[in-house]
C-alpha cells in the first residue's frame, strides 16, 4: 500500500486553491487505498530557524530547553518524511517565491549528517527511493520564467536531500479573469488525476 505524505502551506484555509487542488487529488488515491498523512504547515507552524535553533540543530550536550525541543521536531519530521513512498508540497506563489511556513519546514528537514551529508565530491542526499509531486499555484503566468522562484528551489532542496524523481502540477493565471481561472483549476485537476492513475 501507498504511503502519501502531503504537506499543506498556504495561509488561505478554505480559501486556498492549492488545498482544493490536493483534497482533489487525496480523494482520488484514497480510492485507491493508499494511506495518507497530511500536515497544515499554516495551520500548525513550525519555528522560524535562527540562531539558537540552528545552533541546536547540530546537537550536543548543553542544549536550551528551546533547542532540544526543536532538535526533538526536526528528528520526528525527518522520520515522518523518511516513512513514506511519495510526498505531495503544495506551495502557492507569494511574491514569487514559497510561503514562509514551507521555508521553516525544508529548514527543519535540511540537516547535515541526517538527511544530507557531505563528502569528498560534494553533497549526498540521504533521504531516497521516495518521489515528490509539486502543487504549485499562482495569480500569473510564471512557468519555465524567471520569475519562477518557486520550481527550481523546491527541485533543488528535493535532489539536496535525494529525492530526485519530482513531478510538477501548474496552477496559473487564477487571478487573470474567470475564464483563466477556471481553466487553470481544471488543467491542474486533469494532472493530478494522470498522476494518481
Amino acid at each position: 500500500m501507498s504511503k502519501v505524505l502531503i504537506l499543506k502551506s498556504s495561509i488561505l484555509g478554505d480559501y486556498s486553491q492549492s488545498g482544493q487542488l490536493v483534497e482533489h487529488l487525496k480523494q482520488h488515491w484514497e480510492q485507491q487505498g493508499a494511506e495518507i498523512s497530511v500536515r497544515d504547515l499554516a495551520a500548525e507552524p513550525l519555528p522560524m530557524l535562527d540562531g539558537e535553533i540552528a545552533s541546536g540543530l547540530r546537537g550536543g550536550d548543553q542544549l536550551s530547553a528551546r533547542q532540544e525541543q526543536a532538535l526533538l521536531l526536526s528528528d520526528s519530521l525527518i522520520q515522518e518524511l523518511k516513512a513514506h513512498d511519495t510526498i505531495v508540497i503544495a506551495a502557492p506563489m507569494y511574491n514569487f517565491s514559497i510561503p514562509t511556513q514551507l521555508k521553516n519546514w525544508i529548514d527543519l528537514v535540511a540537516r547535515a549528517g541526517v538527511s544530507f551529508t557531505y563528502t569528498e565530491t560534494g553533497p549526498k542526499g540521504l533521504i531516497t527511493g521516495k518521489r515528490a509531486v509539486l502543487i504549485t499555484t499562482r495569480g500569473g503566468v510564471h512557468k519555465g520564467g524567471a520569475s519562477d522562484h518557486v520550481v527550481p528551489y523546491l527541485k533543488t532542496v528535493l535532489g539536496f536531500i535525494g529525492i530526485e524523481e519530482v513531478e510538477t502540477v501548474y496552477s496559473e493565471a487564477l487571478n487573470m479573469g474567470p475564464e483563466a481561472s477556471k481553466q487553470g483549476i481544471e488543467s491542474a485537476q486533469q494532472a493530478l488525476e494522470k498522476i494518481v492513475a
